[in-house]
Protein backbone atom coordinates (compact mmCIF):
# COMPACT_ATOMS: atom_id res chain seq x y z
CA UNK A 1 0.00 0.00 0.00
CA UNK A 2 1.26 3.69 -0.99
CA UNK A 3 1.78 5.92 1.82
CA UNK A 4 -0.46 8.13 3.07
CA UNK A 5 -0.81 11.37 1.50
CA UNK A 6 -0.20 14.60 4.29
CA UNK A 7 -3.01 17.44 3.96
CA UNK A 8 -2.10 20.68 4.95
CA UNK A 9 -4.51 23.23 4.99
CA UNK A 10 -3.72 26.60 4.56
CA UNK A 11 -6.13 29.28 6.43
CA UNK A 12 -4.87 32.24 4.81
CA UNK A 13 -7.67 33.35 3.11
CA UNK A 14 -10.16 32.81 6.00
CA UNK A 15 -8.17 36.17 7.36
CA UNK A 16 -8.57 37.57 3.72
CA UNK A 17 -12.29 37.77 4.31
CA UNK A 18 -11.91 38.62 7.62
CA UNK A 19 -9.38 41.76 6.56
CA UNK A 20 -11.41 42.95 3.80
CA UNK A 21 -14.20 44.31 6.42
CA UNK A 22 -11.95 44.74 9.47
CA UNK A 23 -13.16 43.39 12.46
CA UNK A 24 -12.48 39.72 14.22
CA UNK A 25 -14.57 37.30 11.89
CA UNK A 26 -14.64 34.74 10.13
CA UNK A 27 -11.52 33.92 12.65
CA UNK A 28 -8.92 32.04 10.71
CA UNK A 29 -8.31 30.21 14.33
CA UNK A 30 -12.20 29.15 14.18
CA UNK A 31 -11.25 27.51 11.12
CA UNK A 32 -7.72 26.12 12.27
CA UNK A 33 -9.69 24.70 15.02
CA UNK A 34 -12.56 23.05 12.37
CA UNK A 35 -9.69 21.99 9.92
CA UNK A 36 -8.19 20.08 12.90
CA UNK A 37 -11.62 18.45 13.91
CA UNK A 38 -12.03 17.66 10.02
CA UNK A 39 -9.48 15.42 9.91
CA UNK A 40 -6.42 17.96 8.42
CA UNK A 41 -2.58 16.58 9.34
CA UNK A 42 -1.57 20.07 9.54
CA UNK A 43 -2.39 24.10 9.31
CA UNK A 44 -0.32 26.19 6.72
CA UNK A 45 -0.46 30.84 7.37
CA UNK A 46 1.43 32.96 5.45
CA UNK A 47 2.19 35.97 7.05
CA UNK A 48 3.46 38.68 4.75
CA UNK A 49 5.27 42.24 5.17
CA UNK A 50 1.87 43.65 4.11
CA UNK A 51 -0.19 41.50 6.73
CA UNK A 52 -2.73 41.12 3.74
CA UNK A 53 -3.60 37.13 5.50
CA UNK A 54 -2.86 36.32 9.07
CA UNK A 55 -1.33 38.16 11.43
CA UNK A 56 1.71 37.19 14.86
CA UNK A 57 -1.51 37.47 17.21
CA UNK A 58 -3.43 34.75 15.13
CA UNK A 59 -0.55 32.46 14.92
CA UNK A 60 0.18 32.55 18.68
CA UNK A 61 -3.55 31.90 19.52
CA UNK A 62 -3.51 29.27 16.87
CA UNK A 63 -0.37 27.74 18.66
CA UNK A 64 -2.19 27.49 21.71
CA UNK A 65 -5.48 26.77 20.07
CA UNK A 66 -4.55 23.70 17.74
CA UNK A 67 -2.62 20.05 18.54
CA UNK A 68 -1.76 20.20 14.59
CA UNK A 69 1.87 21.01 13.87
CA UNK A 70 1.81 24.48 12.49
CA UNK A 71 3.67 25.49 8.96
CA UNK A 72 4.59 28.99 8.74
CA UNK A 73 5.18 30.54 5.55
CA UNK A 74 7.63 33.50 5.54
CA UNK A 75 9.83 35.73 3.42
CA UNK A 76 14.03 35.46 4.11
CA UNK A 77 13.44 38.59 6.21
CA UNK A 78 14.79 39.24 9.43
CA UNK A 79 11.41 40.57 10.63
CA UNK A 80 9.59 37.08 9.71
CA UNK A 81 12.41 35.51 11.30
CA UNK A 82 12.13 36.83 14.25
CA UNK A 83 8.78 35.94 14.54
CA UNK A 84 9.29 32.38 13.98
CA UNK A 85 12.08 32.14 16.43
CA UNK A 86 9.79 33.52 19.09
CA UNK A 87 7.61 31.22 18.37
CA UNK A 88 9.12 28.27 17.23
CA UNK A 89 6.29 26.49 15.07
CA UNK A 90 6.55 22.81 13.81
CA UNK A 91 7.63 24.25 10.59
CA UNK A 92 8.89 27.43 8.56
CA UNK A 93 8.61 27.24 4.86
CA UNK A 94 10.89 29.80 2.85
CA UNK A 95 8.79 31.57 0.22
CA UNK A 96 9.82 34.10 -2.19
CA UNK A 97 7.55 37.38 -1.61
CA UNK A 98 6.70 40.87 -3.71
CA UNK A 99 4.33 43.38 -2.75
CA UNK A 100 2.43 43.88 -6.12
CA UNK A 101 1.70 40.05 -6.20
CA UNK A 102 -1.25 38.71 -5.54
CA UNK A 103 -0.40 35.27 -4.24
CA UNK A 104 3.23 33.93 -4.35
CA UNK A 105 3.48 33.76 -8.02
CA UNK A 106 6.83 30.72 -8.20
CA UNK A 107 9.55 29.03 -6.21
CA UNK A 108 12.34 30.47 -4.24
CA UNK A 109 15.50 31.00 -6.32
CA UNK A 110 17.35 29.05 -3.74
CA UNK A 111 20.22 28.31 -6.25
CA UNK A 112 20.29 31.93 -7.05
CA UNK A 113 20.02 33.01 -3.27
CA UNK A 114 22.23 30.26 -1.76
CA UNK A 115 24.18 32.98 0.26
CA UNK A 116 21.16 35.08 1.39
CA UNK A 117 19.30 32.11 2.41
CA UNK A 118 21.68 30.25 3.98
CA UNK A 119 21.41 32.16 7.16
CA UNK A 120 17.57 31.47 7.74
CA UNK A 121 18.06 27.67 7.38
CA UNK A 122 20.64 27.70 9.82
CA UNK A 123 19.13 29.53 12.14
CA UNK A 124 15.51 28.24 12.19
CA UNK A 125 17.39 24.64 12.19
CA UNK A 126 19.44 25.50 15.44
CA UNK A 127 15.86 26.71 16.50
CA UNK A 128 14.78 22.96 16.51
CA UNK A 129 12.45 24.06 13.48
CA UNK A 130 11.74 21.78 10.19
CA UNK A 131 12.96 24.04 7.58
CA UNK A 132 11.00 23.84 3.87
CA UNK A 133 12.03 25.49 0.86
CA UNK A 134 9.17 26.66 -1.15
CA UNK A 135 11.18 25.64 -4.90
CA UNK A 136 9.82 25.20 -8.83
CA UNK A 137 10.14 21.48 -9.62
CA UNK A 138 13.78 22.16 -11.35
CA UNK A 139 16.65 19.68 -10.40
CA UNK A 140 18.80 22.63 -10.34
CA UNK A 141 16.67 23.90 -7.23
CA UNK A 142 16.47 20.10 -6.15
CA UNK A 143 20.57 20.29 -5.61
CA UNK A 144 20.35 23.62 -4.04
CA UNK A 145 18.23 22.68 -1.22
CA UNK A 146 19.90 19.88 -0.42
CA UNK A 147 23.33 22.14 -0.17
CA UNK A 148 21.65 24.72 1.94
CA UNK A 149 20.96 21.59 4.64
CA UNK A 150 16.77 21.92 4.42
CA UNK A 151 15.31 18.58 4.86
CA UNK A 152 12.14 19.36 3.20
CA UNK A 153 11.25 21.33 -0.42
CA UNK A 154 7.59 22.08 -1.51
CA UNK A 155 7.46 21.94 -4.98
CA UNK A 156 5.65 24.79 -6.49
CA UNK A 157 2.58 23.14 -8.39
CA UNK A 158 0.77 26.56 -10.20
CA UNK A 159 2.17 26.18 -13.62
CA UNK A 160 0.23 22.58 -13.76
CA UNK A 161 -2.75 23.89 -11.68
CA UNK A 162 -3.27 26.64 -14.41
CA UNK A 163 -2.73 24.42 -17.41
CA UNK A 164 -5.40 22.16 -16.17
CA UNK A 165 -7.51 24.81 -15.22
CA UNK A 166 -6.96 26.43 -18.75
CA UNK A 167 -7.76 22.92 -20.70
CA UNK A 168 -4.02 23.08 -21.72
CA UNK A 169 -3.38 18.96 -21.91
CA UNK A 170 -0.04 19.61 -23.44
CA UNK A 171 1.19 22.09 -21.42
CA UNK A 172 -0.43 20.54 -18.50
CA UNK A 173 1.74 16.94 -19.25
CA UNK A 174 5.22 18.47 -19.82
CA UNK A 175 4.55 20.55 -16.22
CA UNK A 176 3.50 17.26 -14.41
CA UNK A 177 6.72 15.62 -15.90
CA UNK A 178 9.04 18.15 -14.04
CA UNK A 179 7.00 17.83 -11.30
CA UNK A 180 7.84 13.80 -11.03
CA UNK A 181 11.33 14.41 -12.31
CA UNK A 182 12.01 16.98 -9.89
CA UNK A 183 10.39 15.22 -7.37
CA UNK A 184 12.20 11.49 -7.91
CA UNK A 185 15.61 13.61 -7.92
CA UNK A 186 15.06 15.39 -4.47
CA UNK A 187 14.12 12.16 -2.73
CA UNK A 188 16.87 10.39 -4.56
CA UNK A 189 18.95 13.32 -2.33
CA UNK A 190 17.22 12.40 0.73
CA UNK A 191 14.69 15.06 0.79
CA UNK A 192 11.30 14.86 1.69
CA UNK A 193 8.89 15.95 -0.84
CA UNK A 194 5.68 18.14 -0.49
CA UNK A 195 3.32 20.18 -3.08
CA UNK A 196 1.25 22.88 -3.09
CA UNK A 197 -0.44 25.97 -4.97
CA UNK A 198 -3.22 26.04 -6.84
CA UNK A 199 -4.61 22.48 -6.22
CA UNK A 200 -8.20 21.99 -6.89
CA UNK A 201 -10.13 18.31 -7.00
CA UNK A 202 -9.08 18.42 -10.97
CA UNK A 203 -5.62 19.01 -10.63
CA UNK A 204 -4.91 16.60 -7.40
CA UNK A 205 -4.83 13.42 -8.09
CA UNK A 206 -1.78 13.13 -10.71
CA UNK A 207 0.18 15.40 -8.22
CA UNK A 208 -0.77 12.72 -5.35
CA UNK A 209 -0.15 10.17 -7.38
CA UNK A 210 3.21 10.62 -7.42
CA UNK A 211 4.88 8.21 -4.87
CA UNK A 212 7.48 10.56 -3.96
CA UNK A 213 5.05 13.44 -2.31
CA UNK A 214 4.82 12.84 1.33
CA UNK A 215 2.30 16.46 1.79
CA UNK A 216 0.36 18.84 -0.03
CA UNK A 217 -0.78 21.90 1.29
CA UNK A 218 -3.85 23.39 -0.26
CA UNK A 219 -5.63 26.63 1.42
CA UNK A 220 -7.58 28.66 -1.49
CA UNK A 221 -9.50 26.19 -3.05
CA UNK A 222 -10.64 24.50 0.04
CA UNK A 223 -11.35 28.04 1.49
CA UNK A 224 -13.49 28.89 -1.67
CA UNK A 225 -15.23 25.33 -1.37
CA UNK A 226 -16.04 25.71 1.75
CA UNK A 227 -18.46 28.96 0.95
CA UNK A 228 -20.63 26.41 -0.53
CA UNK A 229 -20.23 23.34 1.34
CA UNK A 230 -18.83 23.83 4.61
CA UNK A 231 -14.85 23.63 5.26
CA UNK A 232 -15.77 20.20 6.95
CA UNK A 233 -17.03 18.66 3.62
CA UNK A 234 -14.49 20.17 1.67
CA UNK A 235 -11.86 18.95 3.35
CA UNK A 236 -13.33 15.44 3.45
CA UNK A 237 -13.81 16.11 -0.14
CA UNK A 238 -10.01 16.85 -1.05
CA UNK A 239 -9.13 13.94 1.06
CA UNK A 240 -11.28 11.62 -0.65
CA UNK A 241 -9.62 12.49 -3.82
CA UNK A 242 -6.43 12.37 -2.59
CA UNK A 243 -6.48 8.88 -1.22
CA UNK A 244 -8.09 7.96 -4.48
CA UNK A 245 -4.94 9.09 -6.17
CA UNK A 246 -3.05 7.13 -3.88
CA UNK A 247 -4.65 4.02 -3.86
CA UNK A 248 -3.96 4.22 -7.65
CA UNK A 249 -0.33 5.23 -7.50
Amino acid sequence: MSTRVRLGVNIDHVATIRNARGGAVPDPVRAAIIAEQAGADGITLHIREDRRHVREDDLLRMVEAVKLPINLEMACAEEMLAIALKVKPHAVCLVPERREERTTEGGLDVAGLHNHVAPFVRRLREAGVRVSLFIDPDVRQMQAAQSLGAPVVEIHTGAFCEAVAGGDAQRAARELAAIRVAATDGAARGLEIHAGHGITYESVAPIAAAPEIRELNIGHFIVGEAIFVGLPNAIAEMRRHIDLARGRA
